[in-house]
């Protein structure tokens, strides 16, 4: 989605800054509306972070494209290009202007859509092959693999896309947290974006699962040296699909993590050819998720690699 609104491509030396300003609460693997808290937890690093981008990676278009849009009686096309021509004449945020846009055309038309409209709309949001079964497929696989070493894996959403209409498809219980843009709803008259991700601040997000602070009221600021960071970036594999994602990529990539790139079955293999050339992912593949595609068994390499080094080090560790 936010390539269609005409966002920046990844600034690269932006990508290792951990002192992002974002300070909102996160969205978790339970009923909306409720939060917990979560505290950093240091214990034995055999945690792998499976983090996906959701347009475009878990879903083959836009989520706004689904029913937000159909509803209001928009092209899809003519949306995202007043989005752009509006953001580069007001010189305006591309993410910030697309979330005022939506509510803007809904008012228009005399169409309220409150939160619980939103929730409801992620229901209508159609996945990549595969999707559905893949999370539940991937703990089996390490679980199988790592046998009794009680490596396990998370799975995590970074998203520039709405945190309430993600909330609604069938996959959001999945994840042990998502980090999504959000509107706060009772603001203003419109819902006011209360937390918007850009392409370089999908980073933040990495360093609060690399560290375990996952509490968005929680700052990241402070040093924390690496050896008591829960989960090390290079236990993380990033699923991505473009330029938006190429800021995660880079700060994976220079720290030992892995990446992946994914393109729909139809669309050009280009884009991600162009980020294997330039060293932003180990793979590319067609966002395939069943067992047995290219991405499977790409995946499933990058994993056993991560299963060896984690089994490797805590061997060593073992000899004092």
């Amino acid at each position: 989605m936010v390539e269609r609104v005409g966002a920046r491509s990844g600034r690269e030396h932006q990508a290792e800054i951990e002192d992002a300003p974002h300070r909102a609460r996160s969205r978790r693997s339970h009923p909306p509306g409720k939060r917990r808290e979560v505290q950093p937890d240091t214990q034995d690093k055999k945690t792998i972070a499976l983090v996906y981008d959701f347009d475009g990676t878990l879903s083959p278009k836009p989520m706004q494209e689904y029913a937000f849009l159909p509803k209001l009686g928009i092209e899809p096309k003519d949306f995202w290009a007043e989005c752009a021509r509006i953001s580069k004449a007001e010189r305006a945020d591309a993410l910030i202007t697309y979330m005022h846009l939506m509510y803007k055309k809904a008012k228009e038309k005399n169409v309220r859509i409150d939160r619980a409209d939103l929730v409801a709309q992620g229901k209508r949001v159609e996945l990549y092959p595969g999707v559905e079964t893949w999370f539940d497929a991937m703990h089996a696989y390490v679980k199988k693999r790592s046998a009794d070493a009680g490596i396990t894996v998370k799975h995590y959403l970074v998203s520039s896309g709405l945190t309430e209409i993600i909330e609604g498809t069938k996959i959001y219980p999945h994840f042990a947290n998502v980090f999504a843009s959000e509107y706060w709803f009772d603001a203003y008259d419109l819902p006011f974006p209360k937390r918007v991700i850009s392409d370089t601040g999908k980073t933040q997000f990495l360093f609060r699962i690399n560290k375990g602070i996952e509490d968005l009221g929680q700052s990241i600021n402070a040093h924390m040296p690496e050896d008591q960071r829960p989960i090390p970036f290079s236990n993380f594999v990033y699923f991505g699909d473009g330029d938006t994602d190429v800021p995660s990529m880079a700060l994976l990539k220079k720290n030992g993590g892995h990446a992946i790139a994914v393109h729909g079955a139809d669309e050009s293999e280009k884009k991600c050819i162009e980020l294997f050339k330039a060293g932003r992912c180990d793979f590319y593949a067609s966002a395939d998720y069943r067992k047995g595609s290219d991405l499977w068994k790409r995946t499933c390499l990058l994993l056993d690699r991560i299963i060896a080094d984690v089994r490797v080090k805590e061997e060593a560790r073992g000899l004092g």
